[in-house]
């Protein structure tokens, strides 16, 4: 029986990686190739890899049933090669003739190649347009979760992530969406620091949180445990002042950040070094270098190339939301020679990575744990997506059972259903719904 948009509409599907786009939306495009990123790329994260080896075969279906939708001849797992233990496994798995031109191709262990456009190159060798999306040339990409919660065929109510750094034990967890984080550390057994603060999904591209009473989402990835001290938590928390004042003084223009650049390497318009140069040089405070709105916030500008410890990734950032609130467009092609020319030698190894950043006297692993854990109240935020919040379906001292739907988009517009993810009765309805056991 093939599966439809329509019930991975009704399962609240969305892309688990981080962005949270409406899954049934994606899957409505039409491309002759579909990739699931298996790549994690992010330091000390897991969770993609455990669960290819403990549900392979149901990622490999959820592959497939995405793969009919979009009518895709070819479909892709792109999977760093050295997990040469999985890729045996998945090999096993593969659809009988294929599943439609199923192939796995193996991916070097470095930084960002889960990125759409790095990915999307490597494995066919087209070039995503500045500002374009992989449909752009032919392709659909998901991510590994995303692929499960469809190949399972139910409600999304439960989340994996990686609980890494200053804790006890690494370790990948399954818990019902709205569990705290606090609870997910105990999980780990605990942390290994007084007061400790985190990077919610990932070292690289993660937000900064010292309240772990949040709670986990359906496109929370994982969680970096870090000491107060620790030289990450200074560089996320250095405010935009202090920024601009120090790169204006301190950058001495020489390209590194931009020799790194992954979309630089594509062939895309945008130069980091330029950015940091517009702190010095922009008396109006202006955004003037517009090829700041291809920047990907991969953070390797920043956290790996600069040799003056300087933050290019947030002049870029900063400037690019800018030119987005006014309107700013710009339409060109990439330069078709330079992937080419510089790709190949200039992607920056994860161990290499790990030891910049300071993470490197943490445990690099991540077991999946089947904890069966039940918190006694869940916090469900109304807007776990790309689009608009859902609306509450369910009012204070309502019953409600783990899939029931409390949460509907405006009719008409982008959005993914909410489930209740325990059993219990519904105590609060406001930007969240709040169920306790």
């Amino acid at each position: 029986m093939e599966t439809t948009a329509e019930q991975i509409a009704s399962w609240g599907v969305v892309g688990a990686g981080g962005a949270g786009f409406p899954t049934h939306v994606k899957l409505k495009a039409q491309a002759d190739t579909i990739i699931l990123n298996a790549a994690e790329c992010e330091p000390l994260l897991h969770k993609d890899k455990e669960l290819l080896k403990a549900y392979g075969a149901e990622i490999l279906a959820g592959l497939e049933a995405a793969r009919q939708l979009v009518g895709a001849t070819n479909s892709v797992v792109g999977i760093k090669g050295k997990y040469t233990e999985v890729i045996e496994q998945l090999q096993t798995q593969l659809p009988p003739g294929g599943g439609g031109g199923t192939r796995i191709v193996e991916l070097t262990d470095s930084y960002p190649a889960g990125d759409e456009f790095i990915l999307v190159y490597d494995v066919t060798q087209r070039i995503i347009p500045p500002g374009g999306i992989p449909l752009a040339v032919g392709c659909v990409v998901i991510n590994v979760e995303t692929a499960l919660n469809i190949g399972l065929g139910k409600p999304v109510t439960s989340k994996f992530l990686t609980i890494a750094g200053a804790v006890n034990n690494p370790v990948t967890i399954h818990v019902p969406v709205g569990t705290s984080f606090a609870e997910a550390v105990e999980l780990a057994d605990g942390a290994t620091v007084d007061q400790p603060v985190a990077l919610l999904g990932g070292a690289m591209m993660g937000s900064f949180c010292d309240d772990f009473s949040q709670p986990i989402t359906k496109t929370s990835g994982g969680m970096i445990v870090l000491g107060r001290d620790h030289p990450l938590v200074h560089r996320y928390t250095l405010p935009w002042d202090a920024i601009k004042r120090i790169g204006a003084s301190a950058c001495d223009q020489c390209n590194f950040c931009t020799f790194y650049c992954p979309r630089y390497l594509l062939g895309h318009p945008i130069e980091p070094h330029a950015a940091m140069r517009s702190l010095g040089f922009n008396m109006v405070g202006e955004p003037n270098v517009i090829g700041t709105l291809f920047c990907c916030e991969c953070n390797l500008c920043t956290m790996m190339a600069c040799p003056e410890d300087l933050d290019p990734k947030n002049v870029c950032t900063t400037n690019k939301r800018q030119l987005m609130a006014d309107g700013r467009k710009w339409e060109i092609d990439a330069e078709p020679n330079r992937a080419e020319l510089h790709m190949d030698n200039r992607r920056v190894p994860i161990p290499r990575l790990i030891r910049k950043m300071g993470l490197a006297d943490f445990r690099n692993e991540g077991p999946l744990k089947s904890n069966g854990f039940k918190p006694s109240r869940v916090v469900l935020p109304l807007k776990q997506h790309i689009g608009a919040p859902a609306e509450a379906q369910v009012r204070s001292g309502d019953t409600v059972h783990v899939g029931d739907v409390i949460g509907k988009p405006p009719e008409g517009a982008l959005g993914a259903l909410i489930h209740a993810s325990i059993d219990g009765r519904v105590t609060e309805v406001g930007e969240n719904v709040v169920i306790e056991a």
